[in-house]
């Protein structure tokens, strides 16, 4: 097994274990470059119990595509029944495996057990989700002497369980791309994407793997508010078990009968599907798909440059302006090239109404603000001329930290607002950015409102939510619905938390298509500044550079433009590759679009 440019690691498995003596802890192995394959050892003849499971441990960890190697340390039924995708749990450090019981069995055959231990951090399911996990893990493995007089493991858990420095190692998140089921349905209607973040093996097939996960459609979690444009139960044609693009970056995708009757358009937002997900899995080479009917005749071919006229996608978004509240409590933009800020056109560019905060919509004609008492908001046209009007919402709070939060539109022009009265604490949603609020309904909410960002694709809420003292940020799912008189229902459902291992979060907001860049602390640890993904992992990039005393920050969903903040030196701005730049002294309350 030769790779050119890449390093090839045995894993030492039996080899390096001694005949006799006691267990040791399966220690994680290093992190690895990307480009180093790893495989595993098979068991050693006459090996004895301890090196069985410690070989299959570490046979876990390896890039073997079926786990072929890791089964020949089980007995042939145990290898039958075990399914390694049923879900991956990832552990702080290795796997300990702890000798709990050996002798002969009920039936009279001799065997071993031992106990496998840990502290969890994660699960990621058979739908390839991570979930943020905590506590002790603690699983069991037998194993049987066989009639060859060699030993094998007979019962064991589902699937793979491994240490963290293994899983970044082993695992890459990558974005799948379904429809906000607020997008219009119209045939010749431009729609919105929405995320769904799932882990893959990074160097077993990554392509297959994710076209196989798209195809599987929307996460659990996302389902009720996500749609796909593929039809259900679509699947690759029957015994098409790799993909790969050509010399042209062409990669043709062979699917089943259930495909065999789309339409055009609807083959054309396939198509986007899985472009926008194959562009989010770098680098895959892939600029331009190709659908097959199971007869292998063409359903469609979609090129990456004509995607963006299909649907309306997060990297493709890229606002004007950044916006932020001045010395006179005035509305006021600069360009995101970097130009001197300057008022905004309208009323709440005048600084008749002081402002503490603000919210501009998507397409930058209007935008809300909040009375600099935190009592009032307003809505008002960003086009010369406008007049304010009166309020919109008063809240009754005592006290300005006890009113209202800053405000956030979705993509579908509503506005989203939280008044944070001890008396009535609500969420509100204001259609179409007028007329009376719609209260949210939030159940499973356990804490009053701080804050809240509304994601671009309108179906995704962050809320940083405080109880105790303590605050958390968390990540719901909007889901509306119509009634038989017309009012909408709106609700926030599944609430989950995304940043478990802060004590507080005091702002945040969404800095890409499934990521937030989150202001906190650690419980006795110092303010930082990180990404986090809207499954509670950590993406694998840099954090940004360390800023003393962030109250406030603003990130756009087009992740190629700067953060902006305000701190102990006013608004700063931190582009890519360089370091944070005042704006001005005199500022406070940035935002992008949305």
């Amino acid at each position: 097994m030769a790779y050119v440019g890449c390093g090839v690691v045995l894993l030492a498995g039996c080899a390096s274990m001694p005949d006799s003596g006691d267990l040791r802890g399966v220690e994680s192995t290093p992190r690895q470059d990307a480009q180093v394959r790893v495989f595993a050892v098979p068991p050693r003849e006459n090996a004895t119990p301890a090196e069985i499971v410690q070989g299959f441990l570490e046979a876990l960890t390896s890039d073997d595509p079926h786990y072929e190697t890791a089964r020949q340390y089980l007995t042939g039924g145990a290898s039958q029944h075990w399914r390694a995708a049923a879900s991956t749990t990832v552990l702080d450090e290795g796997p300990i495996p702890v000798a709990e019981h050996t002798g002969p069995r009920d039936n009279g055959e001799e065997g071993y057990t031992y106990a496998l231990t840990g502290d969890k951090s994660a699960v990621v399911d058979s739908e390839h989700a991570y979930t943020p996990a905590s506590g002790t893990y603690g699983k069991t493995v037998h194993l049987s002497l066989q009639k060859d007089k060699q030993w094998r493991i007979d019962a064991l858990p589902q699937g793979v369980v491994m240490g963290a420095s293994d899983f970044q190692r082993n695992y890459v998140s990558v974005n799948k791309y379904y429809f906000a089921s607020n997008s219009p349905v119209g045939t010749n209607r431009q729609l919105n994407t929405v995320a769904d973040p799932v882990y893959v093996r990074k160097q077993v097939d990554p392509v297959t793997q994710m076209v196989q996960a798209l195809l599987k459609g929307p996460t659990s979690w996302l389902a009720p508010v996500a749609r796909s444009a593929f039809p259900t139960d679509t699947a690759l044609k029957k015994g098409v078990t790799s993909l790969t693009a050509d010399d042209q970056n062409k990669l043709t995708v062979p699917l089943d009968k259930a495909a065999d009757r789309v339409g055009q358009t609807q083959c054309n937002r396939m198509a986007a599907q899985l472009l926008f997900t194959l562009q989010d899995l770098s680098p895959t080479g892939v600029d331009t798909v190709q659908l097959q009917r199971s007869d292998g005749s063409q359903l469609c071919v979609l090129a990456e440059d004509r995607a963006e006229a299909v649907a309306e996608h997060g990297t493709g978004r890229k606002p004007e302006f950044e916006y932020f509240i001045d010395g006179k409590h005035r509305l006021v933009r600069m360009s995101t090239t970097g130009k001197a800020p300057q008022p905004v056109s309208g009323a709440l560019g005048t600084g008749d109404t002081e402002l503490r905060a603000a919210a501009v919509s998507g397409d930058e004609d209007a935008a809300a603000g909040v009375s600099l008492d935190g009592r009032s908001l307003y809505v008002g046209s960003l086009a010369s001329g406008g007049s304010l009007g009166s309020a919109l919402l008063r809240s009754d709070g005592a006290s300005a930290d006890d009113r209202l939060t800053t405000p956030s539109w979705d993509n579908g022009g509503d506005l989203w607002v939280a008044d944070r009265d001890p008396d009535n604490p609500r969420l509100l949603l204001f259609e179409n950015g007028t007329g009376d609020p719609v209260e949210v309904a939030t159940p499973g909410l356990d804490g009053r409102i701080d804050a809240v960002r509304v994601a671009a694709d309108g179906v995704r809420i962050a809320l940083i939510v405080e109880k105790d003292g303590r605050t958390s940020l968390q990540i719901g799912r909007i889901e509306r619905e119509q009634g038989s008189d017309g009012h909408t229902t709106v609700a926030v459902l599944e609430l989950r938390s995304v940043t478990p291992q802060l004590e507080s979060v005091t702002a945040m907001s969404w800095a890409g298509d499934s990521r937030l860049v989150v202001v906190g602390r650690e419980s006795g640890g110092v303010q930082q500044i990180r990404y986090v993904q809207v499954d509670g992992s950590t993406p694998d990039t840099s954090a940004p550079t360390s800023l003393t005393g962030v109250k406030q920050i603003a990130a756009s969903e087009d992740e190629r433009l700067p953060l902006v903040a305000y701190s102990e030196d006013g608004i700063v701005r931190l582009s890519s590759g360089a370091q944070w730049q005042k704006v001005v002294k005199d500022g406070m309350a940035p935002v992008y679009p949305g």
